[in-house]
């Protein structure tokens, strides 16, 4: 998150360049769209002749993300069912946005039609949004349907794997780099028991040329490689997250796993990975040997996606074992579904009311906290008008904030950088969000969330959900053992579990960068603590 019209490649870079230095990371420009009366074309050299209401009739919501809102889409001619991801303008708030959904058009219109990637039908745009019309998938999400079907096996696994790949070499060579392989990004087209699995979001993606490195983080924590956290990286990245689907599809959890992103930066830069827990002893060593090769820091090293599908394990998929590996996995996967479902919605809670924030009030800020009106916010700046309007924030919170923001390294923030700052405060830190968000769980207004309560949120479209999955989620959430989920906890859920956050990406990009800063010093490999100012080595 085709039309062939709209395909812009980036700009051809020199040899020199590709082969010697990482790609910098984009300019942050604040977005033209939020200060210019005349509304701003997304999508260049696009020319809409006719609006998507003339040939489509958008129904009911079927999902919603950081930008964009999914509808159920119909033909108006053919009556087909597809599904229409609307991208409000006003979302977009930083050149960096306008340029993530001018690429994922580019990439999704450039991509050969295959039968594991979602097809993208049309694009259109008005003053209000950018629309893209694509295939619609109805068969639910990939753990979903392993977690219904009862009996899973190494063989299931297999098969899920070798789509993985298959994805991942097509759009290796196509050129594309996908950057954002994870379980929710993978839907079965309809509920049929032989479906094809499609990969539906390529909003983080981007055009590579052989040789050509890049530097920006981005992707989700868990399913992040390690050269990704040294911001020098290519298409490698890819197989690691394709690794990672792996390991979760074998054994339910994910191989490099710690309750804060600094703690999940550095599991993966150790690269430990654990064959010892339940049920690893029951699966074959060819599995495993998969695994690793997937995972295997070295990206010299590391498999091809061709090297993946030729594999043993993928080629000889039919003879894999096909004994259940046993409740243990399904339980996790379950909760993994289920505990995800609970905080994309406390988060859909959150971002319906961040629509109604104007750029307006963010500009005034700016101009009152750029004290010497030079168009630039210093350090002391920052730190003066953040107490003025009430910020919480400690001393170090604030110089890691700075750190974080300052793309450029230049000791200021100019007004995009601003814009990313406070974005960040205001969906991490706004207290107002969460208590919104709680009281939508909490219905009965008794400042708890019940167990009942859970449920009727939680419960899937059948309005069935899982008794024993839900005790889980409480007991986990539930840190005092009241038997029932109070505000404090429900803020600690959202602040913690990193995979389950659904930060903006500006957020999570911002936020691995300061991890990964000061990773390599005097050559050795090191992670420093921002806060404590604590060095570990790694």
């Amino acid at each position: 998150m085709g039309n062939c019209n709209a395909c812009i490649r980036p700009e051809e870079a020199s040899k020199t360049d590709l082969e010697t230095k990482p790609k910098k990371p984009r300019e942050r420009r604040p977005n033209p769209y939020s200060n210019s009366p005349a509304p701003i074309r997304v999508l260049k050299d696009f020319f809409p002749k006719t609006r998507i209401s003339d040939k489509y009739i958008l129904g009911r919501e079927l999902g919603r993300g950081e930008f964009g809102v999914t509808y159920l889409c119909t033909d108006r001619e053919t009556r087909e069912a597809l599904a229409c991801k609307s991208i409000s303008k006003k979302k977009l708030r930083t050149a960096v946005d306008i340029e993530d959904v001018r690429r994922e058009v580019a990439i999704m219109s450039s991509l050969p039609d295959h039968s594991n990637i979602v097809k993208l039908r049309a694009t259109y745009e008005d003053n209000e949004a950018v629309h893209l019309v694509m295939e619609l998938c109805e068969g639910g999400e990939l753990f979903d349907r392993i977690v219904a079907r009862g009996h899973y096996s190494e063989r299931a696994a297999a098969g899920v794997a070798r789509t993985v790949a298959e994805v991942v070499r097509m759009c290796h060579a196509n050129g594309v780099m996908h950057r954002d392989l994870k379980p929710e990004n993978f839907l079965f087209a309809n509920k049929k028991e032989h479906s094809a699995l499609k990969a539906i979001d390529f909003g983080l993606s981007v055009f590579f040329k052989p040789g050509e490195r890049f530097s920006e983080i981005v992707g989700s924590p868990y399913y992040m490689a390690p050269e990704v956290l040294k911001r020098n990286y290519g298409p490698e990245v890819d197989i690691w997250s394709a690794g990672v689907i792996l390991y979760i599809l074998l054994c339910g959890v994910p191989p490099f796993w710690a309750e804060t992103e600094q703690g999940v930066a550095l599991a993966i830069l150790r690269g430990v990975i654990d064959f010892k827990r339940e049920p690893w002893p029951q699966i074959s060593e060819s599995a495993k040997s998969l695994v690793r090769q997937m995972l295997e820091p070295d990206t010299k090293k590391r498999l091809t996606a061709q090297q993946v599908l030729e594999h043993p394990w993928i080629q000889h998929a039919k003879k894999a074992s096909n004994v259940p590996l046993g409740d243990i996995v399904r339980t996790r996967l379950k909760q993994f579904s289920i505990m995800n479902r609970f905080k994309k919605k406390a988060l859909r809670v959150i971002a319906e009311h961040l629509t109604l924030e104007e750029v307006e009030v963010i500009r005034e800020m700016f101009a009152l906290m750029d004290s010497d009106g030079d168009g630039k916010i210093s350090y002391d700046e920052l730190k003066t008008g953040l107490r003025k309007v009430g910020s919480q924030l400690a001393e170090a919170e604030m110089k890691l904030l700075m750190d974080v923001a300052d793309v450029d390294g230049n000791g200021v923030l100019d007004y995009g950088e601003f814009v990313a700052v406070i974005i960040h405060l205001q969906r991490m830190e706004n207290d107002e969000h969460f208590r919104r968000a709680f009281m939508f769980f909490d219905k009965d207004g008794s400042g708890y969330i019940e167990l009942d309560e859970l449920r009727e949120a939680l419960a899937d479209e059948s309005g069935a959900c899982d008794t024993d999955v839900l005790n889980e989620i409480m007991r986990e959430v539930d840190t005092d053992k009241g038997g029932q989920i109070s505000y404090e906890e429900f803020v600690a859920m959202m602040k913690t579990g990193t995979d389950w956050r659904k930060a903006s990406r500006q957020y999570s990009r911002e936020r691995f960068k300061s991890l990964s800063v000061n990773l390599m010093k005097d050559g050795s490999l090191q992670l420093q603590d921002v806060l404590s100012g604590q060095t570990i080595a790694v």
